[in-house]
């Protein structure tokens, strides 16, 4: 293809064709009429020689060749998004740059609330959206929607650059009064005592002690579910209900709730929670700097081993 033929505005089409997989949405998104959106597939399929998207049905599907196109049309688009947006220089104290980072509730409340605190002192116009987990956080990251991604490492992209933020351990926790625990717990007692647990919603992923436990064929007595990990020490206040959390959100908690911790009596892996952003944006200073930010935060915040105690084996 010669590309002095090529009207390079026509990869925004052919990203919005590629993603809607319709012509009447495509140019929705891009505020063309439907002749003007077919104008302009009828001009990629002569460039392409191939006809891009296909009926099937009352569907279109792509070709193979426009399924090999998906990634490199869209990586293409955010490198040239990121390349006008960069500066020379980044200067937190005057930048009014707004950052979007998918992060789990825990994450939020044993990091990301200092972390935000902090932020306010060194750059205070630049703002924050703060988004929830979820299958729809990897596509945003894909599609440019999203800055950032913070989550355990088993469930973010092999394509984008990341890297270690911290690492955190399991305990289980009772209320103070609760008779039926002691001061341990073996796991028999562990799997038959009611457990609170933290459900995600349909889009999310299954949560990482309860991949941890399916994978070791164990199956506890669930009988409080509910979406938020800030709630689970508050519903075993006052019950015979036991829970299993981040150690680190156990040890906030039990500053305030009357609240014992257990060691987990089955080996759960230490959790590893990364931060991963698109490769177009790995040289933006903004992207860099809070990236910088970022590590600074959990040196504060976590010195050290996460804290809590030992780790047991399965039996107990």
């Amino acid at each position: 293809m010669n590309l002095r033929h090529f009207d390079l505005n026509l990869l925004v089409t052919l990203d919005a064709l590629l993603t809607e997989k319709n012509v009447t949405r495509a140019g929705l998104r891009m505020n063309l009429s439907q002749s003007a959106m077919s104008g302009g597939l009828s001009r990629l399929r002569e460039l392409f020689q191939d006809e891009l998207l296909v009926p099937v049905g009352r569907q279109m599907v792509l070709t193979p060749l426009a399924e090999d196109l998906v990634l490199p049309v869209r990586d293409v688009l955010l490198q040239v998004q990121a390349t006008i947006e960069t500066k020379p220089r980044f200067e937190p104290a005057t930048s009014a740059r707004h950052f979007t980072i998918a992060v789990s509730e825990y994450v939020t409340s044993v990091l990301m609330i200092d972390f935000l605190r902090h932020v306010k002192c060194e750059a205070p116009a630049t703002t924050f959206e703060l988004r929830t987990l979820g299958k729809r956080a990897t596509e945003d990251l894909e599609t440019g929607k999203l800055d950032f991604l913070i989550a355990p490492v088993v469930y973010v992209s092999q394509v984008h650059p990341k890297e270690v933020l911290f690492e955190d351990t399991h305990t289980c926790i009772a209320w103070k009064k609760n008779r039926k625990v002691g001061s341990s717990i073996l796991l028999e007692q562990y799997l038959q005592l009611g457990h609170v647990v933290v459900q995600m919603d349909d889009a999310g992923p299954v949560n990482y002690d309860e991949r941890i436990l399916r994978s070791r064929n164990h199956k506890r007595s669930i009988e409080v579910m509910t979406p938020s990990f800030d709630l689970v020490p508050e519903m075993v206040v006052g019950t015979e209900r036991i829970a299993t959390v981040a150690t680190r959100l156990a040890c906030k908690y039990a500053k305030s709730l009357p609240i014992k911790l257990l060691p987990v009596p089955i080996d759960i892996p230490p959790m590893i929670e990364v931060l991963q952003w698109h490769r177009a944006h790995d040289q933006d200073p903004a992207h860099m700097w809070l990236r910088s930010q970022l590590r600074s935060a959990v040196a504060a915040a976590f010195a050290g081993a996460p804290p809590g105690t030992r780790r047991h084996r399965a039996g107990g």
